[in-house]
């Protein structure tokens, strides 16, 4: 029979869990949360209490997303660790130093120090420029040939305490042996690592499946000897059949080419321009089917309206003026031809300068000079000046004459001629004849220097004082 404080225990209402407790038992675990992503050291001790781990985990996981900074749940302030760190002097890049400024500037501070105040005030108001001389090539070598990049965060990561003291492990690969480590183990030449005995007992590391090994996948270096001796590479795993167990440890299995495995990639650029091969020979085959097709008929002269179809009102059919029979060329010149002096000139041997004769003349003017040049002598073509008729179309002494078609109707050729004669003597009179303007010129410069005798008057009457 049950007892009476079991009867009481059940009898008794269950008190409910309060909110707090029901977070707790419906939270996952760290280790539910690192089998759910497929990143498990992103998971940290903090995630099973955020409001949606999931989503966290996802966000953490996914590729080239933007870390989080470590210093995120630090108490104490950022940065404040530092404060006893004794920052290291500013050392100058190795492309910088090997210019040798530093040592310069060393000595001349050393001649500096040993300066009376008197010296170094004198050097303060009257300074001496050009101290640190370096040779031009050797600055032009160290910036534009020997200069490197200098280290820089990547997109989205931030500074925290000691990321300077950290091994950045993006320049280390698996497997590479530095020179300071083989230095620290004391590994002589053609000796394999401490730990490749280990290797060959347990097998490859898990971590990196395709990680080529010599001594235990891959065969050992030239000179290099198996056993168990000082410098000696182990015993090759085989199994019990003499077969290798991680891969070619002897090297004689034939090197899978990567030729045939998958589709051929397609290295042409996007846009690239294709040869102009391709169109020369298309143009050649467009011209032997013309010239072995059979030759059409003549052509007519003209062009033939179809029988039995009206010009239509308003339009009239025009004749070609090409002659009939005849092919149109190949090369059309529709450039205007120089004159013929100018080709012959172009034809002889150009020089690079020429020399300018030098001829004695009378000083003239305010700002005149004993020797003169005879530019005349050196141009080829005479300097143009205003009002000359120059170029091929027109020619000197000319006569233009205005024509009105109405006019012209009816009339032959020698009622033109007589025509055009008159014309030319009554408008243009004599040919080559010019006007003359030395009246005109007169009477200016007489007006000129009646004008100015009268401003001169009338200054000699304004500096008599009454």
């Amino acid at each position: 029979m049950p007892s009476e404080a079991d009867s009481d225990d059940s009898d008794a209402p269950k008190k409910p869990l309060s909110k707090k407790k029901q977070r707790k038992l419906s939270r996952l675990t760290i280790a539910e949360l690192k089998q759910l992503v497929p990143k498990p050291e992103a998971v940290e001790w903090t995630d099973p209490s955020a409001a949606d781990p999931r989503l966290l985990l996802h966000l953490k996981c996914y590729r080239n997303s933007v870390p989080i900074p470590a210093h995120w749940s630090a108490k104490r302030d950022y940065l404040q660790g530092k404060r006893g760190i004794e920052k290291p002097p500013f050392q100058l890049p190795s492309y910088i130093a090997d210019t040798g400024i530093a040592t310069m500037r060393d000595a001349i501070k050393e001649k500096e120090a040993n300066m009376s105040l008197k010296a170094k005030t004198r050097e303060r108001v009257q300074p001496k420029m050009g101290k640190v001389d370096i040779d031009y090539q050797k600055l032009h070598d160290a910036f534009f040939k020997f200069a490197t990049k200098p280290v820089v965060t990547s997109f989205g990561e931030m500074y925290y305490e000691g990321k300077e003291f950290e091994t950045s492990l993006k320049e280390k690969r698996p497997g590479d042996l530095s020179p300071e480590l083989v230095e620290a183990l004391s590994i002589p030449p053609l000796a394999p690592p401490p730990w490749l005995i280990s290797m060959q007992r347990f097998g490859p590391p898990p971590s990196y499946p395709t990680l080529r090994i010599p001594g235990l996948n891959a065969p050992i270096p030239e000179g290099a000897q198996w056993g168990f001796h000082p410098g000696g590479w182990g015993k090759p795993p085989l199994d019990e059949y003499n077969r290798p167990l991680y891969g070619d440890v002897f090297g004689v299995l034939p090197k899978v080419s990567d030729v045939d495995v998958g589709e051929p990639i397609e290295k042409n650029t996007w846009g690239e321009l294709e040869p102009e091969e391709e169109e020369e020979e298309e143009e050649e085959e467009s011209e032997s089917e013309a010239e072995e097709a059979p030759e059409a008929a003549a052509p007519t002269d003209g062009l033939q309206t179809p029988s039995g179809l009206e010009t239509p009102s308003g339009l009239t059919s025009v004749v070609s003026t090409v002659a009939g029979g005849l092919e149109t060329p190949d090369f059309l010149e529709l450039r205007k031809s120089a004159p013929s002096r100018e080709r012959e000139e172009d034809t002889g041997p150009r020089s690079l300068y020429q020399v300018v004769p030098e001829k004695q003349t009378s000083v003239r003017g305010l700002m005149g000079s004993e020797r003169g040049y005879d530019v005349a002598a050196v141009a080829g073509a005479p300097i143009p000046v205003l009002g000359d008729e120059r170029g091929t179309k027109r020619k000197v002494n000319g006569v233009e004459v205005s024509l009105d078609a109405s006019e012209l109707e009816g009339l032959s050729e020698e009622e033109l001629r007589r025509k055009y004669e008159q014309h030319s003597r009554g408008s243009a009179g004599v040919a080559g004849s010019k006007e003359d303007f030395s009246d005109m010129v007169a009477k200016e410069m007489a007006k000129k220097k009646q004008k100015m005798d009268k401003e001169r008057e009338t200054k000699k009457g304004k500096g008599f004082k009454f």
